[in-house]
């Protein structure tokens, strides 16, 4: 497997050189990364998308995250992430296409992983249903649940304590099928909290603005 190297910079923001993807989590460099939500705009409702990581992956298996997200490698621009949405849903989308809301931080911290990134922020709006669209890279993501964007919204900032989703998942046979799900706060990737709420407030403000 090609290791993969990536930008690191300072907490202010000055580029330190060049490490290794190991290396970067290991000694907590900040880095760029791609980040893409994704909402769909169904009879008059707006759900955001969460991709469900893949069981045999290292960090995290298991929970829901961000739609589509990958790192910066030290040679790419940041429109060279949009593969992102290709390599792990399938869908061909122009960075054209994409709302930028941003460089955002995002900090988490464990034991022995410490994951410190320069969020370049995405919003996708498609305005028709993607379950059927989706093809999931099978090492990375397993699913894809959807959830009323407000109501996401209440569960994350606490004002409620589950809600329902639906979407699309692999069974054990390989195949996709239609799930719901009850969720709650502890399924997803422990992103920092003010980047969350921060992305939920500008992808507001842009929903209220089409």
């Amino acid at each position: 497997m090609e290791i993969e190297h990536l930008n690191i910079f300072d907490a202010k923001g000055n580029h330190l050189g060049v490490a290794s993807r190991n290396e970067v989590h290991q000694k907590g460099y900040w880095h760029e990364t791609f980040h893409c939500w994704i909402i769909s705009r169904e009879e008059g409702r707006d759900y955001i998308h969460f991709q469900k990581r893949c069981k045999h992956k290292k960090d995290y298996p298991n929970l829901l995250d961000i739609s589509a997200a990958g790192h910066i490698l030290f040679n790419e621009c940041v429109s060279d992430g949009i593969r992102e949405l290709q390599e792990e849903l399938g869908l061909k989308v122009y960075f054209e296409d994409l709302i930028p809301l941003g460089v955002i931080k995002d900090e988490i911290i464990q034991d022995n992983f410490v994951d410190r990134e320069l969020g370049n922020v995405f919003l996708y709006i498609s305005n028709e249903k993607l379950e059927d669209k989706y093809i999931f890279q099978p090492e990375e993501v397993s699913g894809v649940l959807k959830i009323e964007f407000h109501s996401f919204c209440n569960l994350w900032k606490g004002n409620i304590h589950e809600i329902q989703a639906s979407g699309i998942e692999v069974n054990s046979y390989g195949k996709k099928e239609k799930i719901n799900k009850t969720i709650r706060k502890h399924h997803f990737l422990p992103h920092e909290e003010g980047y969350v709420v921060r992305v939920l407030d500008l992808i507001d403000l842009e929903l209220k603005n089409i």
